[in-house]
């Protein structure tokens, strides 16, 4: 594994081995089953380009009535605790016993991509969010922490994990493209992000 440090951003890069991101594919598959991915809208109506669900105590959803944090999924259900394996990756990067109230699960298919943001729906900025990639490259862009001025990007591959405490917890960022079937872990290709947050 090597450790990259872009704007405060710690990239670790192959911090799971094939094994591991084949491990979590298998954690997520009764996840995406009870919490199936939709195609959540902007607050101004246009449907996002990336499919999401939640593991958690909360989910992160957004339509027309905003940007925020739910206890249940769209269809009304509770979302699906949030796996072991992926709370051991949590544990292992930030050394934290705060646990987080949210996996926010990102699938990236062909053409899809995230536009410059900042992850501030939670009510504590000093907790870190913690992302892994699975499956295809993302091209990560990382600005500043007001809009405008110079970016660096970074491919992030599967396998790779992204540490965004600090400086860096307000920074903006977002996803490119993707280099859609660059990777074999899932069989139609496409991305899987999973981003760990503290809520509240």
């Amino acid at each position: 594994m090597a450790r990259l440090v872009i704007r405060d951003f710690a990239v670790l890069k192959s911090y799971l081995d094939p094994a591991g991101q084949a491990g979590l594919i298998e954690a997520l598959r009764p996840v995406l089953k009870a919490a199936p991915p939709f195609t959540p809208e902007t607050p101004s109506g246009k449907k996002m380009s990336v499919r999401m669900t939640s593991a958690g105590r909360l989910g992160w959803i957004s339509d027309r009535k905003g940007y925020r944090y739910a206890p249940q999924h769209p269809r009304g259900v509770d979302w699906p605790a949030i796996p072991e394996p992926i709370l051991d990756i949590w544990r292992d990067v930030t050394g934290l016993e705060r646990m987080p109230d949210c996996c926010l699960i990102n699938y990236y298919g062909d053409g899809a991509r995230m536009g410059l943001h900042q992850d501030k729906d939670e009510a504590d900025f000093s907790f870190p969010v913690v992302s892994v990639s699975l499956g295809d490259d993302g091209l990560f862009r990382i600005g500043n922490p007001t809009r405008g001025g110079s970016t660096e990007s970074v491919w992030l591959n599967s396998g790779d994990v992204v540490v965004m405490g600090g400086p860096a917890r307000l920074t903006y960022h977002g996803v490119d493209r993707i280099r859609f079937k660059s990777s074999r872990l899932l069989p139609k290709g496409g991305r899987l992000n999973l981003t760990l947050r503290v809520v509240e």
